[in-house]
């Protein structure tokens, strides 16, 4: 019998409203007690009295690219850079080649990850069919096949006929749209944020109305004609005022930011000369439009912090700034970045951190994880507040290195990922299936 005993560890768990220190007991796959100086057996005991034990995190916006682009990510190395990151589980968007909006392409992610994957993956099937934005996909059948939530993030819906008949129809099954904001027009050929620096060193510019505006519509939309919206990773001020506002006339909306979104600006471009690991998209914003965000996260009204994981080779990247791809990595930055810079900083406190990257996610996507309860799968991500190193990409489990953070001095790491009972990443490198 496969058990662990974690000793001693600052257990919480916002789901239950759960913050001691505790003992947490395993057994085979299933959390089976939580107290003080439990006393049995185990096959395993990890002495927790310096580590925050929590919910396994959940992240629900990546990008893994296999199908199609294998030599950005596999599904063998995103789930192994996940585990490395403290997610437990993840949710893959389905911009792949083919674009995954069949059956098919769901059951495809299923199996591969039964034989290769080291977490839990959750598909997200396209809201259009090829994500061309003209017809839906046949949204029952995709969720018989195990689609958690629709997307054609990467591309958003343009056409407001469209995205009506997605909520309408996804409504019937219960799961969220993840809605990609942008206004194609406004955006146009724009490269990063539309203001003083991009002014200043010349690049075409995406002005924050072209998310706003979309934000706009398609809070109109299901506040009128219902359904769950999710809306995928905000960054400017006007997003987040729209949201709280709906939010309080109690529009059936979420939403979610990324850790570079919360602590990166658009200056970043100058003071790096163009590098391109800074691209992406929506861009990187003003300092003004930053602080927005951090108030969001503060007051509740955005409900989630996740990666948009979005891996790409040094040969794509390395080219003039207009021409590289948007996207940067970020499943095994984000917990040390977001510790050093919002956590310790008192922007947040980590049980709020833990709430917006394990407990909301389960809640919005309506899956039986982000929770310590007695009798769930063991899903446990250790966390180790006060662990000062430095961000290196040479040793990312990603096969991509496509980082800002390179580099960076931080406090706060993960020290231990638990999955299905098993540990997958402890102490810097991911256990071996030998050795589990």
């Amino acid at each position: 019998m496969n058990s662990i005993l974690i000793k001693k560890g600052r257990v919480i768990d916002p789901s239950q409203g759960l913050d001691d220190i505790l003992d947490v007991y395993i057994s085979n796959d299933i959390i089976k007690q939580i107290a003080q100086n439990i006393n049995r057996k185990a096959s395993l005991i990890i002495e927790a009295d310096h580590l925050i034990v929590a919910p396994g995190l959940i992240d629900m916006h990546t990008h893994l690219r296999e199908p199609g682009r294998e030599d950005e990510e596999t599904i063998y190395s995103g789930t192994r850079a996940a585990a490395a990151g403290g997610f437990t589980s993840i949710c893959c968007m389905p911009n792949t080649r083919p674009i995954c909006d069949s059956r098919t392409n769901i059951k495809y992610i299923h199996s591969r990850n039964l034989e290769l994957g080291v977490v839990n993956i959750y598909p997200i099937a396209s809201i259009t069919v090829g994500q061309v934005g003209e017809e839906i996909v046949e949204f029952g059948d995709l969720v018989d096949a195990g689609a958690i939530a629709f997307s054609d993030d990467g591309l958003p819906v343009m056409n407001a006929e469209i995205m009506r008949r997605a909520l309408e129809y996804t409504s019937m099954f219960d799961v969220p749209i993840l809605d990609h904001c942008e206004d194609r027009n406004l955006a146009s050929e724009g490269v990063m944020h539309s203001g003083y620096i991009q002014s200043l060193l010349g690049l075409p510019g995406i002005p924050g109305a072209a998310e706003s505006t979309q934000v706009a519509r398609d809070v109109e939309l299901v506040e009128f004609f219902g359904g769950r919206l999710h809306i995928c990773h905000i960054s400017i001020g006007a997003s987040v005022h729209l949201i709280r506002r709906a939010k309080k006339r109690g529009v059936n909306i979420t939403c979610e930011v990324t850790p570079h979104h919360l602590t990166l600006i658009d200056a970043l471009v100058k003071e790096t000369n163009f590098d391109t690991n800074t691209k992406v998209k929506p861009p990187l914003v003003s300092e003004e439009n930053r602080q927005e965000l951090l108030r969001g996260l503060q007051d509740g009204t955005i409900d989630v912090i996740a990666t948009d994981h979005a891996p790409h080779t040094a040969k794509d990247k390395d080219k003039e700034y207009v021409d590289a791809p948007f996207g940067l990595i970020g499943m095994e930055t984000a917990v040390p970045v977001i510790l050093t810079d919002i956590v310790h900083t008192g922007v947040i406190s980590v049980n709020q951190m833990i709430e917006k990257m394990a407990t909301n996610p389960a809640r919005i996507l309506r899956l039986d994880k982000g929770t310590l309860k007695i009798g769930t799968t063991a899903d446990v991500t250790l966390l180790d507040p006060d662990k000062r190193h430095t961000i290196k990409s040479t040793a990312f489990y990603s096969l991509s290195r496509n980082t800002p953070f390179e580099g960076k001095k931080c406090k706060g790491a993960v020290d231990t990922t638990i999955v299905g009972g098993n540990v997958i990443y402890s102490k810097g490198k991911i256990v071996s299936d030998e050795e589990r």
